[in-house]
Protein backbone atom coordinates (compact mmCIF):
# COMPACT_ATOMS: atom_id res chain seq x y z
CA UNK A 1 0.00 0.00 0.00
CA UNK A 2 0.84 3.38 -0.62
CA UNK A 3 2.98 5.21 1.80
CA UNK A 4 1.26 8.57 1.19
CA UNK A 5 -2.07 7.68 0.52
CA UNK A 6 -4.21 8.68 3.72
CA UNK A 7 -7.79 7.96 1.78
CA UNK A 8 -8.55 4.56 -0.39
CA UNK A 9 -11.84 3.98 -1.75
CA UNK A 10 -12.76 1.19 -3.27
CA UNK A 11 -17.14 1.75 -3.02
CA UNK A 12 -18.28 -0.71 -5.45
CA UNK A 13 -15.82 -2.44 -6.78
CA UNK A 14 -17.09 -5.97 -5.91
CA UNK A 15 -15.13 -6.82 -3.20
CA UNK A 16 -15.17 -10.11 -1.56
CA UNK A 17 -14.04 -12.18 1.60
CA UNK A 18 -10.90 -13.02 -0.42
CA UNK A 19 -10.42 -8.98 -1.78
CA UNK A 20 -10.82 -7.92 2.21
CA UNK A 21 -8.04 -10.38 2.91
CA UNK A 22 -5.38 -8.54 0.77
CA UNK A 23 -6.65 -5.69 2.52
CA UNK A 24 -6.65 -6.13 5.57
CA UNK A 25 -2.72 -7.65 5.19
CA UNK A 26 -1.55 -4.46 3.94
CA UNK A 27 -3.60 -2.41 6.04
CA UNK A 28 -1.87 -4.22 9.53
CA UNK A 29 1.67 -2.17 7.95
CA UNK A 30 -0.05 0.78 7.01
CA UNK A 31 0.86 3.78 8.93
CA UNK A 32 -0.51 6.74 6.80
CA UNK A 33 -4.03 5.88 5.67
CA UNK A 34 -6.79 6.98 8.42
CA UNK A 35 -9.84 6.63 6.23
CA UNK A 36 -11.07 3.41 4.16
CA UNK A 37 -13.92 3.46 2.25
CA UNK A 38 -15.73 0.06 1.09
CA UNK A 39 -19.47 0.87 0.67
CA UNK A 40 -21.35 -1.34 -1.56
CA UNK A 41 -19.35 -4.35 -1.47
CA UNK A 42 -19.25 -8.21 -1.23
CA UNK A 43 -17.25 -8.52 1.96
CA UNK A 44 -19.64 -10.20 4.47
CA UNK A 45 -19.11 -12.10 7.79
CA UNK A 46 -15.60 -14.19 6.58
CA UNK A 47 -14.45 -10.50 4.92
CA UNK A 48 -14.90 -8.80 8.94
CA UNK A 49 -12.91 -11.84 9.52
CA UNK A 50 -10.01 -10.26 8.17
CA UNK A 51 -10.60 -6.73 8.76
CA UNK A 52 -10.51 -7.01 12.21
CA UNK A 53 -6.79 -8.04 12.72
CA UNK A 54 -6.66 -4.95 10.83
CA UNK A 55 -8.56 -3.14 12.97
CA UNK A 56 -6.38 -4.38 15.95
CA UNK A 57 -3.32 -3.74 14.84
CA UNK A 58 -3.40 -0.29 12.53
CA UNK A 59 -2.83 2.90 14.90
CA UNK A 60 -3.58 5.26 11.83
CA UNK A 61 -7.37 4.44 10.55
CA UNK A 62 -10.01 6.71 12.06
CA UNK A 63 -12.80 6.20 9.61
CA UNK A 64 -14.14 2.64 8.16
CA UNK A 65 -16.85 2.32 6.09
CA UNK A 66 -18.67 -1.00 5.14
CA UNK A 67 -21.80 0.17 4.72
CA UNK A 68 -23.88 -2.24 2.32
CA UNK A 69 -21.99 -4.96 2.55
CA UNK A 70 -23.93 -8.32 3.70
CA UNK A 71 -22.62 -8.42 7.14
CA UNK A 72 -24.61 -9.81 9.84
CA UNK A 73 -24.55 -10.82 13.06
CA UNK A 74 -20.86 -12.80 13.14
CA UNK A 75 -19.36 -9.67 11.07
CA UNK A 76 -20.70 -7.82 13.64
CA UNK A 77 -19.36 -10.10 16.50
CA UNK A 78 -15.79 -9.75 14.50
CA UNK A 79 -16.08 -6.01 14.17
CA UNK A 80 -16.61 -5.67 17.83
CA UNK A 81 -13.80 -6.99 18.77
CA UNK A 82 -11.71 -4.60 16.53
CA UNK A 83 -13.85 -1.58 18.10
CA UNK A 84 -13.14 -2.77 21.29
CA UNK A 85 -9.27 -2.95 20.95
CA UNK A 86 -8.74 0.02 18.91
CA UNK A 87 -8.76 3.65 20.05
CA UNK A 88 -8.00 5.09 17.18
CA UNK A 89 -11.03 4.62 15.28
CA UNK A 90 -13.46 7.60 15.15
CA UNK A 91 -16.01 6.56 12.71
CA UNK A 92 -17.92 3.07 11.58
CA UNK A 93 -20.55 2.99 9.15
CA UNK A 94 -22.11 0.01 9.36
CA UNK A 95 -25.44 1.00 7.20
CA UNK A 96 -27.45 -1.35 5.40
CA UNK A 97 -26.00 -4.48 6.48
CA UNK A 98 -27.99 -6.98 7.71
CA UNK A 99 -27.08 -7.18 11.55
CA UNK A 100 -29.55 -7.95 13.83
CA UNK A 101 -30.08 -8.77 17.67
CA UNK A 102 -27.07 -10.68 18.50
CA UNK A 103 -24.79 -8.47 16.49
CA UNK A 104 -25.93 -5.69 17.97
CA UNK A 105 -25.43 -6.80 21.35
CA UNK A 106 -21.83 -7.81 20.79
CA UNK A 107 -21.20 -4.08 19.44
CA UNK A 108 -22.87 -2.42 22.29
CA UNK A 109 -20.55 -4.66 24.62
CA UNK A 110 -17.76 -3.25 22.81
CA UNK A 111 -19.53 0.01 23.22
CA UNK A 112 -19.39 -0.49 26.75
CA UNK A 113 -15.23 -1.43 27.17
CA UNK A 114 -14.01 1.07 24.68
CA UNK A 115 -12.85 4.26 26.64
CA UNK A 116 -12.60 6.45 23.11
CA UNK A 117 -15.74 4.83 21.37
CA UNK A 118 -16.22 5.64 18.00
CA UNK A 119 -19.56 6.73 16.43
CA UNK A 120 -21.10 3.67 14.72
CA UNK A 121 -24.14 4.13 12.15
CA UNK A 122 -26.55 1.40 12.58
CA UNK A 123 -29.19 2.91 10.11
CA UNK A 124 -31.25 0.55 8.03
CA UNK A 125 -30.49 -2.79 10.03
CA UNK A 126 -32.42 -5.12 11.40
CA UNK A 127 -32.54 -3.63 15.36
CA UNK A 128 -35.98 -4.75 16.39
CA UNK A 129 -37.50 -4.11 19.60
CA UNK A 130 -36.48 -6.99 21.92
CA UNK A 131 -33.02 -5.50 21.33
CA UNK A 132 -33.46 -1.72 22.33
CA UNK A 133 -32.20 -2.57 25.74
CA UNK A 134 -28.79 -2.57 24.90
CA UNK A 135 -28.24 0.54 23.78
CA UNK A 136 -29.28 2.66 26.63
CA UNK A 137 -26.97 0.01 28.61
CA UNK A 138 -23.99 0.69 26.78
CA UNK A 139 -24.75 4.56 27.29
CA UNK A 140 -24.69 4.18 31.15
CA UNK A 141 -21.61 2.25 30.88
CA UNK A 142 -20.05 4.17 28.37
CA UNK A 143 -20.46 8.29 28.94
CA UNK A 144 -17.56 9.31 26.59
CA UNK A 145 -19.91 8.11 23.18
CA UNK A 146 -20.83 10.90 21.42
CA UNK A 147 -22.46 10.04 18.59
CA UNK A 148 -24.41 6.90 18.13
CA UNK A 149 -27.04 6.60 14.71
CA UNK A 150 -29.89 4.33 14.45
CA UNK A 151 -32.46 6.31 12.12
CA UNK A 152 -34.65 3.64 9.85
CA UNK A 153 -34.43 0.46 11.59
CA UNK A 154 -37.36 -1.74 12.81
CA UNK A 155 -37.82 -0.16 16.20
CA UNK A 156 -36.38 3.54 15.37
CA UNK A 157 -38.93 5.10 17.33
CA UNK A 158 -38.77 2.58 20.42
CA UNK A 159 -35.09 2.67 20.76
CA UNK A 160 -35.41 6.30 21.01
CA UNK A 161 -37.19 5.95 23.68
CA UNK A 162 -35.19 4.11 25.57
CA UNK A 163 -32.15 6.87 24.69
CA UNK A 164 -33.37 10.07 25.28
CA UNK A 165 -35.14 8.54 28.84
CA UNK A 166 -31.49 7.34 29.36
CA UNK A 167 -29.74 11.12 28.72
CA UNK A 168 -32.42 12.86 30.43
Amino acid sequence: MNKSLITLDLSGEGIDDNGAQHIADALQNNTTLIKLELLGNHIGDSGSQYLVYAIMKNTTLTTLGLRDNNIGDLGAQYLATGIRNNTTLCTVDLRCNPIGNEGIQHLTDALRNNKSPPTIYLQMNEIFPENDQPLPDALRINRTLITLHFDDTESRDESERQVVKFVR
